[in-house]
């Protein structure tokens, strides 16, 4: 089955395109990013876990339905071969740790880009809202990657971490010979959030970071967060690490790489039968941050593209495989890494009418 999947992460930088062909194996067909315009990142960064106007995300929730579906049509793969697409949308909120409101404890969160729109665009089965069905079940919504993870780089003789580099950072532990439920997985604090709002848009292959001065004793003051030692399952995100945080940290561009490195290495240093990290997402093309971490981490440290991927396609590759999944009524989290209390059907099934796309 050709299946699409299409995210924007949160470092609000784009949209990722893949397309696979899931059978007995995950095969990629083709992979694609397609960059936000300048004003349109700007729109989604201000209603980012911010005050805002319910208009202005009701707006950009069809804007970005729109932006979705010419994203896949710039993919080079004619839509009529695709059958299914798995889009995870924008993140724009995400709180999977309950909090105190009007009486009652609750988790929530929020991804926008109508699939409604994307279906009637392309004519194809949108499958999006992945995260909700997790959290209603007990769960974080988050770390949904593992469930990828875990096909693609298990092993029967080695335990691997999978770290994804996104504007959050993640780590998926994969035990040598590991059954689902061995499975771990959690976010380990920031991952190119931080150094790109002090340096924006990015610090290529981390120059500035390398020419800079890292100021140790706010390092020290940070690394003290409860966050970075509290166990698994746990997530965070822009609420944890946006403007607020830089704002009121008075970080820079050294110290921030540092932070996201050491916060890396000390999630990974609590497995250390670990053999090799397998690095994805934005955060593989720094070559600073990856000789950072391939300094604090005894494991051998290498990227997807090792193994057939693309570093900034294993997203996309999830949300594909995850509507996969969904579309066979089949589930596609892995409570081991969410916390939720049972494996669920995730996503909103937008369908395929007969008329076809539009145009």
């Amino acid at each position: 089955m050709r299946v699409a999947g299409l995210i924007s992460g949160t470092s609000v930088d784009g949209i990722d395109v893949a397309v696979v062909d899931i059978g007995d194996s995950i095969d990629v067909v083709a992979t694609a990013t397609v960059p936000y315009p300048a004003d349109v990142r700007e729109a989604i960064l201000s209603v980012s876990n911010a005050a805002t106007h319910t208009g202005t995300i009701a707006r950009l929730n069809f804007l970005l339905g729109e932006l979705f579906a010419e994203a896949l049509s710039q993919s080079g793969v004619p839509l009529e071969t695709i059958e299914l697409i798995g889009s995870h949308g924008q993140t724009i909120f995400h709180e999977g740790e309950p909090v105190e409101f009007l009486g009652r404890k609750i988790a929530s969160t929020m991804q926008i880009g109508e699939a409604a729109v994307i279906t009637e665009r392309t004519g194809i089965r949108t499958i999006a809202d992945f995260r909700p069905s997790d959290i209603a079940a007990g769960g974080k919504g988050a770390p949904l990657v593992p469930f990828l993870d875990y096909h693609l780089f298990s092993h029967p003789e080695r335990t691997r971490i999978a770290l994804n580099i996104g504007g959050i950072a993640n780590v998926t532990v994969i035990p040598a010979n590991a059954q689902p439920e061995d499975v771990l997985a959690f976010d380990t604090g920031p991952g190119n959030m931080v150094m790109d709002a002090v340096a924006p848009p990015f610090d290529r292959d981390g120059v500035l970071a390398r020419s800079g001065h890292v100021d140790r004793a706010l390092l020290e003051r940070l690394l003290a967060d409860p966050y970075y030692y509290r166990d698994p399952p746990k997530s965070c995100g822009r609420e944890q690490y946006g403007a607020e945080f830089v704002h009121q940290s008075g970080i820079d561009i050294a110290t921030a790489t540092e932070l996201t490195s050491r916060t890396i290495a000390l999630a990974i240093g609590r497995y250390p039968a670990t053999g090799e990290v397998i690095v994805s997402g934005g955060g593989a093309h720094n070559r600073y941050l990856l000789e950072r971490l391939t300094e604090l981490i005894t494991a051998r440290v290498t990227t997807t593209a090792e193994f057939g991927i693309s570093v900034d396609a294993k997203e996309a590759i999830l949300f594909a495989l995850l509507a996969y999944q969904t579309f066979h009524g089949r589930a596609g989290n892995l409570p081991s890494a969410t916390g939720a209390r049972k494996p669920v059907i995730l996503g909103k099934i937008s369908p395929r009418t007969k008329a076809g796309r539009s145009t």
